[in-house]
């Protein structure tokens, strides 16, 4: 079945080549401006999504990404953030991209064609009717992306998916889609632009609220955080100054760093 393909649609711009370079910059600018407001119409839909994610991850479930191309890189991105912002373990949130770990940095011809290897990808982490899978494609018709969504469809898993052509095969396979309409590319097809900023705001709108559903965040603080770098264990050092009204900073740090996280150090300091 035929539908609209709007990101492939030509470009609303001519003669790019022609562009003095701050026409240029002025003009995608421009054209970036539109996409807040694109997402912003999908917030009833995104809802929808976060709210049916949080309730299988608050069940013991898992969430994974599903892409392959730029898509499936921004999933990767997003996932692999989880565990240090949030402090969860490796494995909640998971990125499944076409062709494997190599496509992250190097395009893999063909990969995103194979409509089995999407459900194969899956069934290698184990997925069950526990999990919740979110299958990302500009497009809405990648094979691989709508295969896996499709395997889940016919064994009960719940799914959602986020695209940026109204109507597509991969909406429709979705039992929760997210429709983002960003109008064609400024670079005709080049979806890593429009299309790829917007499936990046929704990623981390859908990831930060599903976080804060699963109690990883307090008032408005991180307090969950891996201290994997010394920004992070300073930012850690002073929300725990805040939080117990500590005068020294070291006494802080030193806290800090005996219980791994300013959650485990507030609990054990009020013990």
């Amino acid at each position: 079945m035929s539908f609209e393909r709007i990101t492939e649609q030509p470009s609303n711009y001519r003669h790019l080549d022609k562009m003095s370079v701050s026409e240029l910059l002025i003009n995608i600018n421009n054209e970036d401006k539109t996409v807040p407001a694109a997402v912003e119409k999908a917030i009833p839909q995104i809802e929808k999504l976060v709210e049916a994610a949080s309730d299988k991850m608050l069940s013991g479930g898992r969430l994974f990404y599903v892409g392959a191309g730029t898509s499936g890189r921004l999933g990767v991105v997003d996932a692999s953030e989880c565990p240090p912002t949030y402090g969860v373990p490796y494995g909640l949130v998971n990125a499944i991209i076409a062709g494997g770990e190599k496509a992250i940095t190097t395009a893999v011809e063909y990969a995103e064609d194979n409509k089995d290897e999407g459900w194969n990808d899956l069934v290698k982490n184990n997925i069950s009717d526990k999990d919740f899978v979110i299958g990302i494609a500009a497009s809405g018709s990648t094979p691989y992306v709508l295969g896996a969504l499709e395997g889940c469809k016919v064994r009960g898993i719940l799914t959602g998916s986020i695209t940026n052509n109204p109507g597509s095969p991969l909406a429709k396979a979705a039992d929760y889609p997210v429709e983002i309409e960003v109008g064609p590319e400024f670079v005709t097809g080049s979806t890593r632009m429009k299309s790829g900023t917007s499936q990046k705001l929704v990623l981390n709108m859908i990831s930060t609220a599903v976080m804060i559903q699963l109690g990883r965040v307090e008032d408005n603080k991180m307090v969950n955080m891996q201290l994997t770098n010394e920004k992070l264990v300073d930012r850690g050092t002073k929300m725990l100054m805040e939080k117990l009204k500590l005068n020294d900073y070291e006494d802080a740090k030193e806290l800090l760093l005996k219980y791994g996280s300013v959650k485990k150090a507030v609990e054990n300091s009020s013990k």
